[in-house]
């Protein structure tokens, strides 16, 4: 990460052609972020180019006192939430309109398979924020601090966080699971 940080003084120093091996650097873990928040590809795959130009433009206002990883996070962390909150809000209007139900996307059904239907219903039943904290952590891997620092929150708030979210995960699983058995149980006793 020295190499990155390094870039980010030289593009910040006017080299901006050294931002190339920001985008290279970043692209695909960003990119995989945002699809996890996302649950679609083609949202995903626009999210990154808006987050990596953003990111250009704002690069003057970095402050070398964190890592850049995790203040490009703390932008692509934003930057989902908001579209995430716009197309629930798009949602929301459309049904007032039409009465269809919305079909699951690609990655959705994917998810629903590689993680089982427990699973994939209780992390569609988290919050955005929920969701966003249980990917940086888990599937990103990222430490609490880095994960407090793209937040905004202390690392000790994360941590408490992180611990009431995998009881909730764990309980939102137990019911699914529970609802399911019911439902099996209904159909073996006719």
């Amino acid at each position: 990460m020295e190499f990155v940080e390094e870039c980010v003084m030289q593009v910040k120093a006017g080299e901006v052609n050294k931002y190339v091996h920001i985008v290279e650097t970043f692209q695909v873990p960003i990119y995989r972020y945002c699809s996890r928040m996302l649950g679609n590809r083609q949202e995903a795959e626009d999210a990154v180019q808006d987050i990596l130009v953003k990111a250009y433009e704002k690069i003057d206002k970095y402050n070398p006192t964190g890592s850049f990883s995790s203040w490009l996070y703390k932008i692509a962390h934003y930057h989902c939430l908001n579209l995430l909150r716009k197309r629930s809000i798009q949602r929301k209007f459309q049904s007032w309109f039409h009465q269809e139900t919305i079909t699951e996307s690609a990655e959705q059904t994917m998810t629903n398979r590689l993680f089982g239907e427990p699973l994939a219903s209780a992390i569609t039943a988290l919050s955005a924020d929920e969701r966003s904290l249980l990917i940086l952590r888990v599937l990103e891997e990222k430490s609490f601090a880095e994960i407090g620092e793209i937040s905004g929150k202390s690392t000790e708030a994360v941590k408490k966080k992180y611990g009431r979210l995998k009881l909730k995960l764990q309980k939102l699983m137990e019911q699914k699971e529970g609802a399911g058995y019911a439902k099996s149980q209904s159909y073996t006793s006719r």
